[in-house]
């Protein structure tokens, strides 16, 4: 399913907690990262290996509760076939399939729960650069019940994106809009309506490189909240990430910081 790339400059990269992540690569294709988060006075990390050989990939993430998350790929299976297998240790239950075929004007996605009853899950889109149509469905078949449907349009040129989605099973229209006035600076907003409610959102928000090294984005919301963000490139593909936001709602805290590291040898 398309994503539209204005919800990447409202919402990406800003982080509320205190966030740090290491990551290095070997010439045999064998890349570890470690990262952690801390919120109040609870650390959740976790460990990430993967090794990379050819088309294949095998993914293995251990977190701090010690449980394990496999994932196998293999690439170009078939032309444009991508097939990944994945599972958690202890969790008996957890295994599942993806599938993923790629065309020049046609994209298929699919999941598969590995049980006796799935989960599934199968999101398509069809269109060109500029104009592209999507939908994704959930089913299941435990219950013989749909999870989740949405549906979307999008269309794209080389100075804005436009996109029109309808989410949460019907109940939410969302329409999203970003301009590219430079390579360097960008706006976008985000509307979304509640057909049930009849409420209404909105969220503004813009981005610009002050050098080849840093990006300072904004974004405003009809709430009041107003939220800040400064990444910084210190060094080759190592990120400090300062974000700031202000809600006028809440009485007792209105104002959260937040902090990312991430660093790469």
């Amino acid at each position: 399913m398309f994503i539209s790339l204005s919800i990447d400059l409202l919402y990406k990269d800003y982080n509320f907690d205190q966030k740090f992540s290491w990551s290095t690569t070997s010439e045999s294709g064998l890349g570890i990262t470690a990262s952690g988060v801390k919120f109040d006075e609870l650390f959740i990390g976790d460990i990430r290996v993967q090794h990379k050989s050819g088309r294949n990939t095998v993914d293995v993430t251990i977190d701090c509760d010690s449980k394990v998350s496999t994932a196998v790929t293999f690439d170009e299976v078939v032309p444009g076939l991508k097939t990944s297998f994945g599972f958690k240790v202890p969790d008996q239950k957890s295994g599942k399939l993806d599938l993923q075929y790629l065309h020049d004007r046609f994209a298929l996605n699919s999941t598969i729960g590995l049980t006796s009853a799935p989960v599934i899950e199968l999101a398509t889109t069809i269109g060109t650069n500029e104009l592209a149509v999507g939908a994704e469905v959930g089913f299941d078949s435990t219950s013989a019940s749909v999870t989740k449907y949405n549906s979307g349009v999008s269309y794209t040129k080389d100075d804005f994106s436009a996109a029109l989605q309808m989410a949460d099973k019907g109940e939410t229209l969302r329409a999203s809009y970003i301009h590219l006035f430079s390579p360097s600076s960008a706006v976008a907003a985000e509307v979304t309506h509640r057909l049930k409610t009849k409420e209404n959102y909105f969220t503004i928000g813009s981005s610009h490189a002050l050098d080849p090294s840093t990006t300072l984005k904004t974004r405003f919301s009809n709430s009041g909240k107003a939220g800040l963000l400064c990444r910084h490139e210190w060094r080759p593909k190592s990120y400090v990430t300062l974000s700031a936001e202000y809600d006028p709602k809440v009485v007792s805290s209105p104002s959260r910081f937040g902090v990312a590291v991430a660093l790469s040898p």
